[in-house]
């Protein structure tokens, strides 16, 4: 067994492997309020067998930019680099929107007979809440490591994302809070 992942075998076969979705943790949204997250979801990777990161751009022509005024994040720019290092065998996962739950993502986790994901990253009222309930609403379990996502607005909205969350998927589904 490698950096402490565990592989049980059970009588019909082998366990699911164990899945960590790191959402957004791009050099754009450290701030005051999340600098203690690229450290933290560093130190997570490896109690993972997979590890999926994503990554998220602003295109030309988003709504992001037309409805709410957000022109950062461009595709290629400073803003859009990771604020960690993925480790070596991540799976990166570049979007345009809040979610990255899509039908690739959903193959892909169906193929591997994936029932639960770890969710951390950034931002609690944003990213990190929509994906998990796209997860939950596909039938996949979402678990939402609170001490490793904040809210790049602040701690308010971060709270705020947290009791929605609660009542969305479950209170016992969002953990360390």
């Amino acid at each position: 067994m490698d950096s402490g992942r565990s592989h049980a075998i059970i009588a019909a076969g082998t366990m699911p492997l164990s899945q960590l979705l790191i959402i957004d943790v791009q050099s754009g949204f450290i701030n005051e309020w999340t600098t203690h997250v690229p450290m933290r979801v560093a130190s997570l990777q490896d109690s993972f067998d997979q590890v999926l990161v994503t990554r998220l751009y602003n295109p030309q022509k988003s709504l992001y930019r037309k409805l709410i005024g957000w022109n950062g994040f461009s595709l290629g720019s400073v803003d859009t680099q990771h604020a960690f290092a993925p480790r070596p065998d991540a799976t990166i996962i570049d979007k345009s929107t809040y979610s990255c739950v899509n039908g690739g993502l959903l193959d892909r986790l169906r193929r591997d007979a994936v029932s639960r994901v770890h969710l951390c990253g950034i931002g609690t009222d944003s990213s990190v809440m929509i994906s998990a309930v796209d997860l939950f609403e596909a039938g996949i379990e979402p678990v939402v490591l609170a001490h490793a996502c904040p809210s790049a607005a602040g701690h308010a909205d971060h709270q705020a994302g947290l009791q929605i969350l609660k009542r969305l998927i479950g209170d016992k589904q969002v953990i360390g809070s």
